[in-house]
């Protein structure tokens, strides 16, 4: 079977590799195509040999953004009425659900946010949907993921992937830190300024970042999503805060920080499920992975710059990565059992 994945944000390399690995091990031929936004294509050419990049960036306003998505959409249909993919798979590109509906082609998607508002279409759209079992039932049922479509899964989509990589100790030297000092690594993540779901400023996350910037003994990494975040952070002058204009090992740098600050998203729980302490100072409404990591102890809601006025190194380790792994293993089999199914 020629099984078509569309790569959309940067996540989803990371996401979509352990489980092309798989397909390709039972035989099935794995198609892929990528956007260029954010650090999507460098992540998916470290991982890839073979793909197409179809589309670019999000643009900031509605209207724009739905003219990119037709554009895309068009485009994607046209790749794949030649590349001739038995079924398309995805989490929540909606460019690909769109492409591939056009042709009847079935279509797996995979979501864990319940407040994003193109769910309406994704999920309407799709043949099969799978889930995070802490999603309220209501809440996706009334965008179009009924029973018949539902696929739920016990965990996270992040522990999919996690595990999938060995800790790289070199990770803070690449980045110009000293990786044996005494001085606190943490570890930020910009909001998601263009995403529709987050359509407003997030000023708390400046004032942490300047009150990590008075602490001598606090080096800070911020991984920006787009060009002007990282221009704006290197416009506050902060001596101790580095911010890439590459895609790093992002998982090694986690693995390897004191303390994760993020705005929410995928990079802020795969902190969180590999046990370092963790903040998110997501402005919007509180997504129930997020509610569920939280009730569990892994994730901390930030909401005030004191509450990172005085950062020291962890206590103690991360997750055994082999524990993570057995988790990961768990869920990949309910995407190729959910593929099988269509």
């Amino acid at each position: 079977m020629k099984i078509w994945i569309d790569l959309a944000n940067s996540p989803h390399p990371l996401l979509f590799a352990p489980v092309a690995r798989e397909l390709e091990q039972r035989g099935h031929e794995v198609l892929v195509t990528a956007r260029d936004n954010a650090q999507t294509v460098e992540l998916t050419r470290e991982r890839w040999r073979d793909f197409v990049v179809l589309g670019g960036e999000s643009p900031r306003n509605l209207a724009p953004k739905a003219a990119a998505l037709t554009r895309r959409s068009l485009a994607l249909r046209r790749w794949a009425r030649s590349a001739r993919p038995d079924v398309a798979l995805s989490h929540n590109s909606y460019a690909q659900i769109v492409a591939a509906r056009a042709l009847r082609m079935p279509i797996l998607t995979a979501m864990d946010f319940e407040h994003q508002p193109a769910n309406h279409l994704a999920f309407r759209a799709a043949d099969s949907i799978l889930v995070p079992d802490v999603l309220p039932r209501g809440v996706i049922r009334r965008q179009g993921a009924t029973a018949r479509k539902l696929r739920p899964y016990a965990g996270f989509k992040e522990e999919l992937y996690l595990g999938d990589f060995e800790p790289d100790r070199s990770v803070l030297s690449q980045l110009g830190l000293d990786p044996d000092g005494e001085r606190a690594v943490v570890v930020l993540r910009t909001p998601p300024g263009r995403a529709i779901y987050h359509r407003f400023e997030n000023p708390l996350f400046i004032e942490v970042l300047r009150t990590l910037g008075s602490q001598a003994n606090v080096q800070s990494v911020v991984l920006t999503r787009v060009a002007e975040q990282r221009h704006m952070i290197a416009g506050l002058g902060l001596p101790n805060c580095v911010t890439p204009d590459h895609a790093v090992d992002s998982r090694s740098l986690l693995y390897a920080a004191d303390l994760v600050i993020g705005a929410g998203g995928t990079m802020t729980r795969e902190a969180a499920l590999l046990g370092v302490p963790t903040f998110s100072v997501f402005a919007g409404r509180s997504p129930a992975v997020d509610q569920a990591l939280q009730a569990r102890g892994r994730m901390q809601r930030l909401t005030r710059p004191d509450q990172v006025a005085a950062v020291t190194k962890r206590a103690g380790d991360p997750e055994p990565l082999t524990d993570v792994r057995a988790r990961g293993k768990r869920i990949i089999d309910v995407f190729l059992d959910a593929l099988a199914r269509l």
